[in-house]
C-alpha cells in the first residue's frame, strides 16, 4: 500500500469518527469509521462498514455488514392526522412539541448470527434477520428474514434458501459460531465446503 493511501485512510478515520452510545462491542469486533452506534450490541467477530447507523439493536457473531447500512429505522405513526413528531414526542429533531401523545418510534431489531448485508440495506425496526441469511446490496426489510435464506428488492423479498432444507438444520444445530477458537481453527479448512463441515462434524460426534 502506498503513503498516500495510508494517509487518506488516517484522515477518514479522524474527519468521520465512530459515534457510540451505550452500546456493548466484542473485543473481536470491529465498526468503522462514520458509522453511528446507539443501544447496540455487535457480537464476537462481526463487522460493520463505514458511515452506517444502527438503532437499538442486537446482532450476533460473525456477521457482515457493508458500508452506508440503516439497521433500526424509525416509524411514523401513518394512521394519524399528521406523521411529524412533533405531534407524539416531547425530544425531537424541530425542538417544538405541540403534544405527547403514545407513539413507539422504534422497536428492538435483532440480526442473527452470520448473516450478510450488502451495502446500503435498510432494516426496518423491529424486524428480526435469522442466521446465516443474505440481505442483497439496496434492500429494504420490512419483514422477518428466516435464516439461510436471500433476500433482495425493494421492498426485499426471498429469491433462494442458501442450503437444502435439511443441511440448513444441521448447520444451525451445530451452533458453530459459539465454538472456542481451537474447534474453529480445527473445522476451518471444511467451512467451504457444507458437505466436508457435516461429514466431519458427524465424525467428531460419533467419536
Amino acid at each position: 500500500m502506498t503513503l498516500s493511501y495510508l494517509f487518506a485512510k488516517f484522515v477518514k478515520n479522524v474527519l468521520t469518527p465512530k459515534a457510540i452510545y451505550r452500546s456493548k462491542i466484542d473485543r473481536t469486533a470491529r465498526v468503522c469509521s462514520g458509522t453511528s452506534f446507539h443501544v447496540v450490541t455487535l457480537g464476537a467477530y462481526s463487522y460493520i462498514g463505514h458511515n452506517c447507523t444502527v438503532n437499538d439493536a442486537e446482532i450476533g457473531k460473525f456477521c457482515s455488514i457493508a458500508n452506508d447500512c440503516l439497521i433500526g429505522a424509525s416509524g411514523h405513526p401513518t394512521q394519524w392526522v399528521s406523521t411529524s413528531p412533533v405531534f407524539h414526542t416531547a425530544k425531537n429533531v424541530l425542538g417544538k412539541s405541540f403534544s405527547e401523545n403514545r407513539f413507539s418510534v422504534r422497536e428492538k431489531t435483532t440480526i442473527g448470527n452470520d448473516v450478510w448485508l450488502g451495502a446500503r440495506v435498510i432494516i426496518k425496526s423491529g424486524v428480526t434477520i435469522g442466521n446465516g441469511a443474505v440481505i442483497g446490496a439496496g434492500s429494504i426489510v420490512t419483514k422477518n428474514v428466516p435464516a439461510y435464506e436471500i433476500w433482495a428488492g425493494n421492498p426485499a423479498k426471498r429469491i433462494r434458501e442458501r442450503f437444502d432444507p435439511q443441511t440448513a438444520e444441521k448447520i444451525t444445530a451445530s451452533q458453530w459460531w459459539d465454538w472456542s477458537e481451537e474447534e474453529l481453527r480445527e473445522f476451518g479448512n471444511t467451512f467451504a465446503d457444507p458437505k466436508a463441515f457435516l461429514n466431519r462434524l458427524g465424525q467428531a460426534t460419533e467419536g
